[in-house]
């Protein structure tokens, strides 16, 4: 690492932070975590006696967590590619590549990782959470995000997840994209929000309602367009009225699909969505050992999501091996799981999500600047 990249990190590391997303996301990825744990066994099931109310909150309830990502998913996209949420973008194709080379490469090395240590948890144990052997088809469609729509097993907890995300993405892109081609010359200012809503109305009242649309953006649209409102009305050089009006166009079709159906994940996705239009904008302190913690923990939520389940497998599969199969003993298993995983998180993201980060982009840079043989 260069000079100038430890004093630009350094730098970095002394600024301000969203410490209010941070902590949105660190919260998230920890109940994701533990969802996981209690849910997927076996040591939850000799520590239901021990606490049968939290874990059976945490093996159903919990999964809800992952609504924060979607909101907060859709917030910081639309701070990046339509902060004023004007219609057209400028490079399409490049920013659902930029999504893409951020998201897969240290995906599919987290799915390598879970490759591998599942059969090395099976030596242990058996178990209705491990996946069968991994086939070459299935490691293509995890690479190109494709295996919830191809129908491929995933091989760890939350990989649809990922997928979700980019076709969230790709959705985006391709409705800043047309919004621009109707546009034209024209402001048209309000043209993205109408199409956001629109697209957060047919969510929540067709997709979200038929599990057969799960693989599929559009289910989750709803809650990833309140992300989208929710930047764009906290913008600060909005009008108060423009302010009530967008969060309004964002707030009704989620209170009307609530009354048609009540789903708790919609309710708690209003629920980010409102606190991220209060506070998603503001800065706080860099420095402070609560915020340390929380930005920390913020920073690595990603890795921490990729890499839980196989470490939480591995775990599993020894203590339910060597330990004495008592809630007690059981209990220190989750909790050590627990842990090896945020510990797994941090070196991943330091070791693999980092150097990935820098070195895909810089490869196919450097590829596209080679010439081509004569």
């Amino acid at each position: 690492m260069t000079a100038a990249a430890v004093v630009s990190r350094t730098d970095l590391a002394h600024r301000p932070q969203f410490g209010w997303i941070n902590l949105l996301k660190a919260g998230a990825a920890q109940l994701i975590v533990l969802h996981h744990l209690a849910f997927y066994g076996p040591m939850s099931d000799y520590v239901q006696p021990l606490w049968p109310e939290v874990l059976d909150w945490l093996g159903g309830n919990a999964r809800i967590a992952v609504q924060v990502f979607l909101v907060i998913g859709g917030f910081l996209v639309a701070k990046s590619l339509a902060p004023a949420g004007r219609p057209g973008i400028a490079r399409p194709v490049q920013a659902v590549w930029r999504r893409y080379a951020k998201l897969a490469p240290p995906f599919f090395a987290a799915t390598l990782l879970a490759a591998v240590l599942t059969p090395v948890a099976g030596i242990w144990m058996l178990h209705d959470s491990m996946s069968a052997a991994v086939t070459l088809g299935q490691l293509s469609a995890h690479a190109l995000l494709l295996h919830g729509v191809l129908g491929y097993e995933s091989l760890s907890a939350g990989a649809w997840y990922v997928a979700i995300d980019f076709q969230l993405y790709l959705l985006t892109v391709l409705l800043l994209w047309l919004g621009g081609c109707l546009a034209g010359r024209r402001a048209l200012a309000w043209l993205m929000p109408l199409a956001v809503t629109v697209g957060i109305v047919l969510s929540l009242l067709y997709f979200n309602l038929d599990s057969g649309w799960d693989n599929w953006a559009p289910y989750f649209f709803g809650s990833y367009g309140l992300g989208l409102m929710a930047w764009w009305a906290s913008d600060p050089v909005r009008k108060p009225g423009a302010m009530t009006a967008l969060m309004a166009m964002a707030a009704v079709p989620v209170l009307l699909a609530l009354a048609i159906d009540y789903r708790s994940r919609i309710a708690l996705a209003l629920v980010v969505a409102c606190a991220l239009f209060l506070f998603g904008r503001a800065k706080t302190p860099a420095q402070g050992r609560a915020w340390n913690v929380i930005n920390a923990l913020g920073r690595i939520s990603y890795a921490v999501f990729l890499v839980h389940f196989p470490v939480s497998l591995l775990v599993n599969a020894w203590f339910t091996a060597y330990a004495p199969l008592v809630p007690a003993w059981q209990a220190l298993g989750m909790l050590t799981a627990w842990s090896a995983s945020l510990l797994a998180g941090a070196a991943f993201y330091r070791w693999v999500e980092v150097p990935l980060g820098h070195f895909v982009p810089l490869a196919v840079a450097h590829l596209r600047m080679r010439p081509v043989p004569g």
